[in-house]
């Protein structure tokens, strides 16, 4: 039982000051004096258990009972019904003369206030690639770059950000581009000027290079549609690389979900995880981060392992 923050008395304290009227003979006032509170308080309290008996001395709901603008059962199982046939809150509002308002509040409280909520949610497809390289995948992130730390550091917007190249704040964008390996989770990842198919490209060509040296060959990879993954260049260097290029089906980024996901933990943990001067400091703290997510940090779904044990454990598999 959860009491008023303001409460004089509990159920101890009311149980005592009806022992010591009933049983000891105390009078009222000298009862309600001795707990604190008023005649009329446990005057209350006195009914009540003289009523109810233990019970009585409980809090009860402060919702009145009766209550004659509140919707009968009938017209919200009517609202429900209504919404099942996709119509609008409108659209039940002037069928059934109600306010907006309140189709719109018992929408919420029934959870149909979005009518997506009436399709069944979607079946989570997990999947995960059997052998290191099989499949790899790659995405961008844009960052603001940093001149001087701004308000997610110092908590203080009254400062407002110059946008002028003698400002203060963030001027303009940088861009992480990110590998992630899809059996391993192992990870690679580099802060570029820019997002155009020779820069992705080029990127892509150091990530195997780097994958290699992991003692990975990349086979496969898997990227959204962006113009840089689209580009002719990018598609020739996946052909010098004798890489198979896969591409997500539209407005489904939730197909390159492990990328997604690192990138999560990329800002959370390294772009926003902590202090820094400016781009190049933060830029310069990247490598270091790259090799705790892959050696030491414990990954969730690798049964809280890094990386780098998985790829020891699939190696000797094959083995």
């Amino acid at each position: 039982m959860k009491l008023h923050a303001n409460a004089r008395t509990c159920p101890n304290s009311r149980r005592l000051i009806v022992k010591r009227i009933e049983q000891q003979s105390w009078s009222l006032t000298a009862a309600a004096e001795a707990a604190g509170v008023s005649d009329r308080t446990a005057s209350k309290w006195l009914a009540r258990w003289r009523e109810e008996g233990e019970a009585g001395l409980v809090d009860r709901g402060s919702a009145p009972r009766r209550r004659p603008t509140q919707l009968t059962a009938p017209k919200v199982i009517a609202i429900e019904r209504l919404r099942r046939v996709r119509m609008t809150a409108a659209e039940i509002a002037e069928c059934l003369d109600l306010a907006l308002s309140t189709v719109s509040r018992w929408l919420k409280r029934i959870g149909l206030g979005r009518l997506s909520r009436l399709d069944p949610p979607e079946p989570a497809n997990r999947y995960e690639r059997k052998r290191p390289g099989e499949l790899v995948h790659v995405d961008v992130k844009k960052l603001g770059r940093i001149q001087v730390p701004g308000h997610r550091v110092t908590s203080n917007r009254r400062v407002h950000a110059r946008r002028d190249a003698g400002g203060y704040g963030t001027v303009g964008w940088e861009f992480v581009h990110v590998c992630v390996d899809d059996a391993t989770r192992l990870a690679y990842a580099e802060v570029l000027a820019d997002e155009r198919g020779e820069t992705a490209a080029e990127f892509l060509r150091r990530a195997c290079r780097w994958f290699r040296s992991m003692g990975v060959e990349v086979e496969r990879v898997m990227s959204d549609n962006g113009s840089c993954y689209r580009s002719v260049i990018h598609a020739r260097a996946c052909r010098e690389l004798g890489l198979r290029h896969l591409r997500t089906q539209p407005y489904r980024p939730r197909t390159n979900g492990k990328a997604e996901r690192f990138i999560q933990t990329l800002q959370r943990r390294w772009a926003y995880g902590a202090i820094y001067a400016n781009s190049a400091e933060r830029t310069a703290a990247l490598p270091g981060w790259l090799a705790h997510y892959n050696f030491r940090r414990r990954h969730g779904s690798l049964g809280h392992r890094p990386p780098a044990a998985r790829l020891a454990e699939l190696e000797q598999r094959r083995e």
